[in-house]
């Protein structure tokens, strides 16, 4: 089996020297098809006993037992040191070290986040619902109040997500985006509306769009002062080879995004 130091991904970022990341693909595992092969994930109907030796070889490579939560597209971020695993969130966060806070996904956007001091760091989970919600917003400002940072000096970066060329969506999550961008004026709608591109219609004459998550993502931190933003180039819905895609294969495995401080 290869060697499952070869497959993973670092965060490719200007973060401090003991801030560490890590985040898996869907190669160097045990789970059988349509898991194939280093499904992370107990919740998508993968064998348990398969996901716990998938759990074990990555624990090889960690300071301790990831922070597994129960996603929720919800905008709830916990304390990853003071949490039972398993808790509903889309998040966590910490200050303390070699605590390792995780996500995972299959499409939605995994965001790390740690300040220039190198003292907090969170992992968070943004579908589109998340990311409405303002999920993002809320792990910056988390990370604000643990670290006494100010906004320039938080770092952001934006792991594997589906593409711009293939995450449609229907208009009323467009016209939901933008209704959430009217009050923070017209440049920041304007912003919003350039992250939509219309894509078809339905049968009953409904408009699907293109959305681009990652834009969205740097538009909506951009906002509340955050610019230090970096990632975004992969896309798990064309690279099949590398990352699950629910809206790819619906029935598929889980990839995890970490980071911890050393």
């Amino acid at each position: 089996m290869i060697p499952l130091s070869q497959t993973i991904i670092q965060a490719d970022w200007d973060a401090p020297n003991n801030i560490r990341t890590l985040i898996t693909t869907r190669i160097g595992g045990y789970s059988l098809p349509p898991y194939k092969s280093f499904n992370l994930a107990m919740h998508v109907g993968d064998d348990p006993q398969t996901v716990e030796q998938n759990r074990k070889r990555l624990k090889e490579l960690l300071p301790s037992e990831p922070v597994w939560l129960n996603q929720i597209h919800s905008r709830r971020i916990i304390d990853a040191a003071d949490t039972v695993l398993q808790a509903d969130a889309d998040g966590s966060i910490t200050a303390q070290k070699n605590i390792v806070s995780v996500v995972m996904t299959a499409d939605c956007l995994p965001a790390l986040i740690c300040n220039r001091q190198g003292s907090a760091v969170a992992a968070v989970h943004a579908g589109w619902r998340g990311l409405l919600a303002g999920i993002l917003e809320q792990g910056v400002e988390q990370l604000l109040t643990i670290s006494t940072c100010q906004k320039e000096e938080v770092l952001v970066w934006l792991g594997p997500a589906i593409g711009p060329n293939h995450f449609e969506v229907g208009e009323d999550v467009r016209q939901a985006f933008l209704a959430r961008a009217r009050n923070k004026g017209r440049y920041h709608y304007e912003l919003i509306d350039q992250c939509f591109s219309e894509h078809t219609k339905t049968s009953d004459g409904q408009n699907k769009c293109l959305a681009d998550i990652y834009q969205l993502a740097r538009v909506r931190l951009s906002a509340i002062g955050v610019d230090n933003v970096s990632g975004g180039h992969y896309c798990t819905y064309s690279e099949a080879d590398k990352f699950y895609s629910y809206r790819r294969d619906r029935v598929t495995g889980r990839i995890a995004s970490m980071i911890w401080i050393e």
